[in-house]
């Protein structure tokens, strides 16, 4: 598939960078490797003061987090309020043999810089009674790839060689089917709401003129926000389509994403307190696992090979990641109290295994100091056995995708926290 090809280019590219530079020379894989750390207390304010209670979380200690992470990893999300509208495009009531109603939204930025259409791709299953729970997502090659239907309308997307834009082809309808596992998830009642990420932002460092950048942007700096920055902005805004659409339930809305969209959604659910529910699928570096590990894709690498994914400020902590005043575990604990998954592959060792589920232990205190479970294992647990509190984990066997096994843990752990219980 399209995707895995552009994730083995910038795992070469990567081998090529680390040929040329003395630190570090190559990826490590032996744990007896990873230098010796310390991780920033999750629950330590900036002065020094110890945080123990729910007040000093919510309005110190968060505020504190959530601004570095603006500051020196996905950069600040502009104030600058710019309108949009949605509009419904297409209509089918019968879609899935009848299961579901499909609808595709146009989501235009009211601006007179010239920007994209973010085309959105709305499911819904029909045999349930009132608003659906629903899962927002981005996806990589377009909304023709996540089924093989003709009834959704090929996207113009990226070549990310020529950089150049072009309509998919036939081709590759229902190319992304095992990672949007539709009947699955209609049957369990749940809704999706996908779009391109590209029709957000192009995935490679063009100065940010061919996205949403240029309607936002009026002079950039080191903490600007980048890609991941604009993908996590466009999943708030697919949050805000939610709330116009009766037939979803807003109150319940998960944000999930896989390889660099999981950092997406965990950058978006940090930010937006309306997600129900963030789940990261193998994030790796720059999103769910811990950086000062050093193991597998790392900071320096990941600015070098995808200097537009994250505000450049980053880059500088590539040779002294010591020194970056957060780590990912903090990330996960910006969306506490509410539940986030985190899952992982055997054989992903690139995107830190151990290093997600550290963060999973690590984020657990403050979870815990607002009154839920958090996450109960301090053990990393056997390959395909779920842990399952406020957070969740598993790692299961195979390679880095988003599997059926992947979303069955998912929507068990949205019927235990996003199902009514009346």
């Amino acid at each position: 598939m399209k995707t895995i090809l552009i994730y083995l280019i910038g795992i070469a590219q990567v081998l090529c960078f680390s040929s040329t530079n003395a630190q570090p020379s190559e990826a490590n894989y032996d744990e007896s490797k990873v230098p010796a750390y310390t991780l920033p207390d999750v629950l330590v304010l900036e002065n020094g003061e110890h945080v123990v209670s729910e007040n000093q979380w919510i309005n110190f200690r968060r505020t504190e987090i959530l601004h570095l992470f603006e500051n020196d990893v996905y950069g600040k999300t502009p104030d600058k309020k710019v309108e949009f509208t949605f509009t419904t495009t297409k209509t089918v009531t019968n879609f899935m043999g009848g299961k579901a109603t499909l609808k595709e939204v146009d989501l235009q930025l009211q601006t007179a810089v010239d920007v994209p259409i973010i085309h959105l791709l709305v499911i819904v299953p029909n045999d349930i009674t009132g608003p659906a729970p629903a899962f927002v997502g981005l996806n990589f090659d377009g909304n023709q790839t996540i089924d093989a239907s003709t009834e959704i309308t090929l996207a113009k997307i990226w070549d990310m060689e020529t950089r150049k834009s072009y309509i998919a082809s036939e081709e590759i309808r229902g190319d992304a089917k095992t990672r949007w596992p539709l009947e699955q998830i209609i049957d369990r009642g749940y809704a999706v709401i996908t779009a391109y990420y590209g029709d957000i932002d192009p995935d490679f460092y063009d100065g940010f003129k061919n996205g949403i950048h240029p309607a936002f942007d009026d002079q950039r700096n080191e903490s600007s926000w980048a890609s991941i920055g604009a993908w996590a902005w466009g999943l708030s805004r697919m949050l805000d389509y939610a709330g116009t659409d009766p037939a979803i339930d807003q109150e319940k809305v998960a944000v999930i994403g896989h390889s660099r969209l999981g950092k997406t959604a965990l950058w978006a659910g940090a930010q937006d307190q309306r997600f129900a529910m963030v789940i990261s699928n193998c994030s790796g570096c720059g999103g769910a696992a811990l950086s000062r590990r050093e193991y597998g894709e790392t900071i320096q690498r990941i600015t070098t090979v995808f200097p537009h994914w994250f505000c450049g400020k980053l880059a500088s902590y590539g040779t002294k990641i010591n020194e970056l005043p957060i780590d990912q575990h903090e990330l996960i604990a910006l969306i506490a109290p509410r539940p986030v998954y985190i899952a992982s592959a055997e054989d992903d060792q690139w995107a830190d295994p151990r290093g997600e589920f550290l963060s999973a232990v690590a984020a657990s205190p403050v979870y815990e100091l607002l009154g839920t479970d958090g996450f109960p294992a301090k053990d990393m647990p056997e390959v395909n056995q779920p842990v399952i509190g406020q957070i969740g984990y598993h790692i299961r066997t195979g390679k880095h995708d988003i599997t059926t096994y992947d979303w069955e843990q998912y929507l068990d752990f949205a019927d235990r926290y996003m199902k009514s219980t009346e």
